[in-house]
């Protein structure tokens, strides 16, 4: 069956690559347009930070549950469901009238990323065996995917000031299109697996609770606080849901997610790895574009256009990656990555309240993306190592979590950080020494991701997938190939 899914690998990656595009491009370009959606809508204070939560929450929440679908129900079906549903959510949000209309469609907009981005991933793994050809391909969805999010604040500041905002939503409706064409001309529809499997309902259940209450409960932290009754509840309820689905899937025959994935070193340390390096793009994404704005008063369309050179570091960097890694394992690029990045961030914690892009803004930018760029396609490599093809979708949906949730703990963790060193000074001094140390601690996670790579990936390769589809045994914790 999976062989039969392989199609033109050159049309695969593209349709992969473009859908990715979209899907870190959406949780960018919103960001800049929120004063403008705010005035035109009649958003209250509180309720505008959910055209960004929302998206977050649906996202984050399914993709366990997504990527689980896309293996037993055929990924090609997942992924061109996603994108239709994303694609007519961004209509929807475009369009709408009202903040509840808004916001009914970004989560739609979620729910959509969610089955199309771990199929898409699992169809990349599935596509291209492990190998040379494999990081490769890696490398270019992983550029894509660094360049959307990158351009996503440029797009962003340029449609909001010269276009309107509504068309950060209506931006993403070509790409989709494109998206659709190549995957639907490129890959065949296949059969559905050859198994008498079931999606797992109590694990998709609690996962789903789980992995959305712990971002519900992070994401709120910026009204609520992180010691507030409020946070500690829902943060306690995730914990419980996520053991009890832990409990759950030990015992499962067809488990949403096999724990003995995670006995793989490759599979475990490249999710702890992407959780921190998540965690630190999204910080420096988030520090250096309030600085721009907020500390050097530069307008949406100019903050847009000096992210330009993040994303051509973005881009080099896992050019550079790829071809490191084409021979060696990913810690070769994963340690001196971390690293570099770790050392750009650094660099930009010393901002000045009185200094400029050009002293204060290129020079980090360039060293932390292009660190960056190192690791974003060797963690996709690992994370997929030794993986039977029978559980890509799954893998590609824990990576895609994994992700999701660094960026949100994080940049919520290091938001109360900063906020805590501005305290409630609004001048340029006081949000500059927040920012930088925001960009500081960022730095700290970058370095930790660089032990994770050292202590816990191992120094070889792992060997070949067994390309039968796997047959978990319950009550068991089967490990993978390390």
């Amino acid at each position: 069956m999976y062989k039969n899914l392989r199609g033109r690998p050159g049309t695969v990656l593209a349709a992969a690559s473009v859908a990715q595009f979209v899907f870190a491009l959406d949780m960018s370009v919103v960001n800049v347009a929120l004063p403008a959606i705010r005035t035109a809508l009649g958003f209250a204070p509180l309720d505008l930070s959910w055209v960004v939560h929302v998206y977050a929450l649906a996202f984050g929440g399914l993709l366990l549950l997504g990527g689980r679908a896309g293996d037993l129900y055929g990924r090609r079906r997942l992924f061109v469901l996603g994108l239709s549903v994303f694609g007519l959510c961004s209509l929807a949000g475009g369009l709408a009238q009202a903040p509840w209309q808004l916001i009914a469609a970004r989560a739609g907009q979620g729910l959509g990323a969610a089955a199309a981005a771990p199929a898409a991933l699992a169809l990349l793994t599935t596509t291209f065996p492990e190998g040379p050809r494999r990081v490769r391909a890696f490398g270019v969805w992983s550029a894509v995917n660094a360049a959307g999010g990158a351009l996503g604040v440029l797009a962003g500041g340029v449609l909001t000031e010269y276009a309107g905002w509504r068309w950060v939503m209506l931006v993403n409706l070509p790409v989709v299109a494109s998206a659709l064409v190549l995957v639907l001309a490129g890959v065949p529809a296949g059969a559905r697996p050859g198994r008498s499997e079931r999606l797992d309902v109590p694990g998709a259940v609690l996962a789903t609770g789980g992995v959305g209450l712990l971002v519900f409960g992070v994401v709120r932290t910026d009204a609520r606080g992180w010691g507030s009754p409020a946070t500690l509840t829902t943060l306690a309820a995730a914990a419980v849901l996520l053991v009890a689905f832990v409990r759950v899937e030990s015992r499962a025959s067809a488990p949403l997610l096999r724990l003995g994935l995670l006995r793989s070193r490759w599979i475990a340390g490249a999710n702890v790895l992407v959780f921190l390096a998540a965690a630190g793009q999204f910080t420096a994404f988030y520090f250096v574009s309030l600085y721009l704005q907020q500390v050097l008063g530069m307008g949406a369309a100019a903050t847009g256009a000096a992210f330009l050179p993040f994303s051509a570091g973005l881009v080099a960097g896992t050019a550079v990656a790829t071809r490191l890694i084409a021979t060696r394992t990913p810690r070769a690029a994963l340690v001196p990555g971390a690293l570099l990045a770790a050392a750009g961030l650094v660099w930009f914690a010393f901002i000045s309240p009185d200094g400029g892009f050009l002293t204060d803004v290129l020079g980090p930018s360039l060293v932390a993306s292009v660190g960056t760029g190192l690791v974003l396609a060797p963690v996709a490599a690992a994370a997929t190592t030794g993986i039977a093809p029978g559980e890509a979708g799954a893998a590609s949906g824990l990576l895609n979590s994994t992700r999701q949730l660094g960026g949100c703990v994080g940049l919520a963790a290091l938001a109360t950080v900063a906020a805590h060193r501005t305290g409630t000074a609004t001048d340029p001094a006081a949000l500059n020494d927040g920012y930088a140390l925001g960009l500081a601690v960022g730095a700290a996670l970058f370095v930790l991701a660089a032990v994770v790579a050292i202590v816990v990936l191992p120094r070889r390769r792992a060997a070949a997938p067994d390309p039968r589809p796997v047959t978990p045994a319950p009550n068991r914790l089967e490990g993978t190939p390390s």
